[in-house]
């Protein structure tokens, strides 16, 4: 079974990537076997996230099969509310994970300003998700060991960053490596290897990225059915305290 950690719903301005409608996230999903996937909303990214996540709510309200993750800011300027208000109201909202731009949304993950929104989430169990070209590594680890039972799922990778990826992941026990756009000749198979299938996650990238390129990787690796199935949803459905529906 494949859970998508990394997906999106909602028009994407900058080329044509879909309506990103909910009927054609669930086609997408079908056509590659994706059982289930866990999405943010483009509003949440590129406009506002207090708006964005409300939207999110609403379109995937009725669909089990798409699982709500909101967009997070720092408590500074109140537009999220504060800690305590956005957690209660994403667990009222069934969120079952919060991501974060800081790159594109202008503040440092790793700083003060985000440190009571980053622990009222780790207090939720609610994992982090971040993109690499939002956060450098030494950021990430930063995070981690300050919110030790925060789980902080690092996707698109890109090409020739797992040196610097590597030394995060031996010295932490709460950062995950995302699928999406994990471009490293073999670098599935050796993070596997040395750091186990438990830390990598399944994810797209979907609309922006082609959902075959992950489900490829994933399936055509060269790593045992248990790791395949740890990767594909078993590590993901641990990290949001829930069985698959």
């Amino acid at each position: 079974m494949l859970i998508d950690a990394d997906a999106m719903l909602g028009r994407y301005p900058r080329r044509d990537t879909g309506p990103g409608t909910v009927t054609g996230a669930l086609t997408g999903m079908d056509r590659f076997g994706i059982a289930e996937a866990v999405v943010s909303h483009t509003l949440s990214w590129l406009h506002d996230p207090g708006t964005g996540n409300r939207e999110l709510l609403g379109l995937v309200a009725a669909e089990p099969r798409l699982h709500p993750c909101w967009v997070m800011l720092p408590d500074t300027c109140g537009e999220t509310g504060t800690p305590a208000q956005f957690v209660a109201a994403a667990l009222d909202g069934g969120v079952r994970a919060v991501r974060a731009y800081p790159a594109d949304h202008g503040y440092d993950l790793a700083g003060r300003d985000a440190a009571p929104m980053l622990g009222a989430i780790a207090e939720a169990g609610l994992p982090l998700l971040v993109d690499a070209p939002q956060i450098g590594w030494a950021a990430v680890e930063s995070i981690a060991a300050a919110h030790p039972g925060l789980p902080i799922v690092v996707g698109s990778l890109g090409y020739r960053l797992l040196r610097q990826a590597a030394g995060v992941l031996a010295r932490t026990g709460n950062v995950y490596l995302g699928l999406a756009n994990l471009s490293s000749h073999r670098g599935l198979e050796w993070l596997a290897e040395r750091y186990g299938a438990h830390r990598l996650v399944f994810g797209t990238g979907a609309p922006l990225r082609d959902p075959a390129e992950a489900v490829t990787r994933l399936l055509w690796a060269e790593l045992d059915d248990a790791a395949v199935a740890a990767i594909g949803s078993g590590t993901l459905l641990g990290l949001l305290k829930a069985e698959a529906a």
